[in-house]
């Protein structure tokens, strides 16, 4: 796929979004939940090669294709992998799924309600090394805890601030201001942050786009003047600790919004299982996102 071909991919295709990038902090537990315990690996790389091996059983797995899985998220250590002997960005593009890539370095602590995102002094060089690997896109994840409307405003700010700077590395930027879902104010500050990003969005110069990753809301639709906006290619919403029913039952009520999901895809996949369970597996859980994504239900 061309850079033109990823984008009306990714702009107009049925399906979703998965995300494959935990990184270092949530790997362990991203390991346990698939049967692999902590002392089967011995520091950080024997710990990336085995969250490597998943991810690629994955990614070659028969059921995860372009027909349902438009895009997929990447750690950086995976975007410089092999999958069926292939770079894994280039794996993806055969399979029809446009490559994106994790760039954030983890979060702030939490100041104001929100945590904004480390620095990122190496992002222009990993942009231009993920570019010539194929990638399309990046993605970057900030937190709101709180309807702080000066919190909130800075989170909006920072998220485009960067989005800017990849635009201009010639990569398409997905922003991700997480919303807690457990937080109790989340209606409010959801109004605030959807607010926020249209005033950012406006301000954007013609012709330039973004995504957004985003909580699904509390109250359905509340995202759909971002949704419906120009400068916006695609909104697509991260699961944030609901269960795969859950979320997709969320989702489904959220019209123009489809899944960027990572445990509520990946939740029910076993190291033990044969090849062929894992993709019967992997395939329940892809026709159900894939569902929700595409088949709107009444809020």
């Amino acid at each position: 796929m061309n850079e033109q071909d990823m984008r009306t991919k990714i702009a107009d295709g049925h399906g979703f979004i998965a995300a494959l990038d935990q990184s270092g902090g949530s790997t362990p537990k991203a390991l346990r939940a698939y049967g692999v315990a902590d002392d089967e690996w011995n520091g950080d790389d024997e710990m990336f090669a085995k969250i490597h091996e998943m991810r690629s059983r994955i990614i070659t797995s028969p059921s995860f294709t372009g027909e349902r899985v438009i895009g997929a998220i990447l750690f950086e250590k995976t975007m410089d992998g092999m999958a069926g002997g292939k770079p894994v960005p280039t794996a993806l593009q055969d399979r029809g799924v446009v490559p994106f890539l994790k760039v954030d370095k983890g979060l702030e602590d939490e100041a104001d309600g929100v945590q904004l995102m480390k620095p990122m002094p190496e992002l222009d060089p990993l942009l231009a090394r993920a570019k010539a690997l194929g990638v399309y896109g990046t993605k970057m994840r900030s937190v709101i805890n709180a309807a702080s409307p000066t919190g909130i405003a800075a989170i909006a700010a920072q998220q485009f601030e960067v989005g800017k700077q990849i635009i201009a590395g010639g990569l398409m930027p997905i922003l991700e201001p997480e919303y807690s879902i457990t937080a109790d104010d989340r209606p409010e500050g959801e109004k605030i942050l959807c607010a926020e990003i249209v005033k950012q969005l406006d301000a954007l110069p013609d012709g330039q786009q973004v995504m957004l990753k985003l909580s699904i809301p509390a109250v359905p639709n509340t995202y759909q003047t971002l949704v419906d906006h120009p400068k916006v290619l695609r909104v697509v919403a991260l699961s944030g600790g609901f269960t795969r029913t859950e979320a997709c039952d969320e989702l489904a009520k959220n019209n123009g919004m489809i899944a960027s999901f990572s445990r509520a895809l990946l939740a029910e996949l076993r190291v033990s299982m044969s090849d062929d369970e894992f993709d019967a597996t992997l395939a329940e859980a892809i026709n159900e996102i894939f569902k929700a994504s595409t088949q709107k239900t009444a809020a």
